[in-house]
């Protein structure tokens, strides 16, 4: 670029002066859930070495100064750091189904901790159920960065709004995107670029149920998107690859997408029937 290019961007600071107090800071955010990871699951720490039990103190006084730092419009930031730090057994027992279930679910993991140290739909899941806690404590944009940052890293789209069932397991993963009043019940299983989404994107209805309703025992395979906050997935349903469902199917229900084939004679020149657009 040349020295003497003399270039002005007007109004840079707009969203800061806009934003001011009312966002968390984003490093020290990460810096908790990565701390509350690490005491969670040692396993997954630099060191693999235990946080003392003590260390709950910690992420406690860390929370309520995040909490302190913005805008939260709660009326106690420590009543709401000592709720979220009091849900944690119970987001802790929630994570040991999960990994017990993807390691049940998957014939090619040798051990619950390979599926601890090595899945990224199962830290997609840490972070969901931890991000789901601040949620439910109305805490603003936090539970956001928090998903966001693990859709960063895995490629998978949970919102903490989002309720899910115990024993969730996530084979693979990249793509999956499940949406803010999606409800999912206990021992689901979803593929990767599985959707749980919308009919519509309009602001009107934000804060409605506006998407689908899984029920327990559920199987839902690679690539199919569900849509609708009416739709219900009956229990024990399987949902099968590239199937587009916007309504809804009973309990032990098998809903495929049936292709049509064109086998080729090997005898003939069908090149031709190559040449066409998925």
């Amino acid at each position: 670029m040349h020295n003497n290019i003399d270039i002005k961007i007007p109004d840079r600071g707009q969203f800061k002066k806009h934003c001011l107090g009312k966002v968390p800071e984003k490093g020290k955010s990460l810096d908790l859930l990565n701390n509350l990871i690490d005491f969670l699951f040692p396993i997954l720490s630099n060191t693999l070495e235990n946080k003392p039990d003590d260390y709950i103190s910690t992420l406690y006084s860390d929370l309520v100064k995040i909490l302190d730092h913005f805008d939260t419009g709660l009326e106690s930031n420590t009543d709401t750091a000592e709720k979220f730090i009091k849900s944690l057994p119970d987001v802790y027992s929630r994570l040991v189904s999960d990994a017990g279930a993807i390691f049940e679910g998957d014939p090619a993991s040798r051990s619950v901790d390979e599926v601890v140290i090595t899945y990224p739909g199962f830290y997609a899941i840490i972070v969901y159920r931890a991000a789901h806690e601040l949620w439910r404590l109305q805490i603003p944009v936090m539970p956001r960065l928090w998903t966001e940052y693990a859709h960063g890293k895995t490629g998978i789209d949970i919102h903490p709004g989002a309720r899910i069932g115990q024993s969730f397991c996530i084979d693979h993963g990249t793509g999956i995107v499940i949406g803010e009043s999606s409800e999912i019940g206990n021992n689901v299983k979803i593929y990767q670029g599985v959707t749980l989404g919308a009919l519509s994107v309009n602001k009107n209805i934000a804060g409605t149920k506006r998407h689908p309703t899984i029920e327990d025992h559920v199987t839902i395979y690679a690539s199919s998107t569900i849509l609708g906050g009416q739709t219900v997935v009956g229990n024990h349903s399987v949902i099968g690859g590239n199937v587009w469902l916007t309504r809804s199917v009973d309990p032990y229900t098998i809903v495929v997408n049936r292709h049509k084939i064109k086998h080729l004679d090997r005898n003939k020149d069908d090149s031709h029937a190559l040449d066409y657009i998925i």
